[in-house]
């Protein structure tokens, strides 16, 4: 039996002094499933763009997959996007390009899909106190209340960085933001869409902004702001497609029974 493919979506933007060192642990963590790193290169001004084609030089041929994707700064939802546009995983998860996540959670975030739990898995620091800063914490809480608030949910860490979702389903969701608030704006979609978001716990190792974290207050207020929008806002592009997608797996599936008989 072939295996599944996980497609790992890293986007960048000036990370020279962690990329590498990121780059090394998804490379040697063991999975299930085959692995599909996509690095999207989102502008970097500093060596991370060196950096990051040095290391596929050397590594290209121990991982089943390696692309880059170099591209303008247009901020992280514009990379993921990109990313996940050129993934083909049966499965997709979000990695940042610093060290506050361990890779070594991919497994436990990736099995529910694989069990057929459900579509969306978010890896959850809801019970560790370690944090940033007192104001990150906060305000990341705050988002989470306010997601779970607008949207009757029960989440406990909406603005994570550990996303995962069903790659066929994820190919088919639209998503605007360009910048942090791509988070807020898949997290809102989903889940007017009626699907559930799993969440399991995972480890965190955050840094501070003179480490080079990034993002900001001015984020925190994009994020309330996007999550009450697409409360409202239409999502019948969005309801289109999934039904396309619907309809090409009834298909698939008609198919394969017309073969076995």
């Amino acid at each position: 039996m072939v295996k599944k493919i996980l497609s790992i979506i890293i986007p960048v933007y000036n990370e020279e002094a962690t990329v590498e060192a990121l780059l090394d642990r998804v490379l040697e963590v063991e999975l299930s499933l085959n692995k599909e790193i996509i690095i999207v290169n989102d502008g970097s001004t500093d060596r991370s763009r060196e950096i990051i084609e040095s290391w596929q030089k050397q590594n290209n041929l121990i991982c089943d997959k390696v692309i880059i994707i170099n591209k303008e700064n247009e901020g992280k939802g514009s990379a993921v996007r990109a990313g996940i546009e050129k993934s083909t995983g049966d499965v997709v998860i979000i990695q940042d390009a610093d060290l506050e996540y361990d890779p070594n959670d991919y497994q436990r975030c990736i099995d529910p899909i694989l069990e057929g739990k459900t579509k969306v898995v978010y890896g959850s620091r809801g019970q560790i106190r370690s944090h940033s800063s007192f104001a990150f914490y906060l305000g990341g809480l705050a988002v989470t209340n306010w997601t779970n608030l607008l949207f009757g949910s029960n989440l406990t860490d909406e603005p994570t960085c550990y996303k995962t979702f069903d790659g066929n389903l994820i190919r088919f969701i639209l998503f605007e933001g360009k910048g942090f608030e791509w988070e807020p704006e898949v997290t809102a979609k989903f889940l007017r869409l009626g699907y559930e978001i799993f969440e399991v716990p995972i480890k965190y190792f955050p840094r501070k902004i003179t480490e080079g974290k990034k993002i900001n207050w001015k984020d925190g207020l994009k994020a309330f702001w996007t999550a009450f929008l697409w409360r409202f806002l239409p999502l019948n592009k969005e309801r289109e497609r999934l039904l396309k997608l619907s309809e090409e797996k009834q298909k698939v599936l008609s198919q394969t029974r017309e073969q076995k008989l």
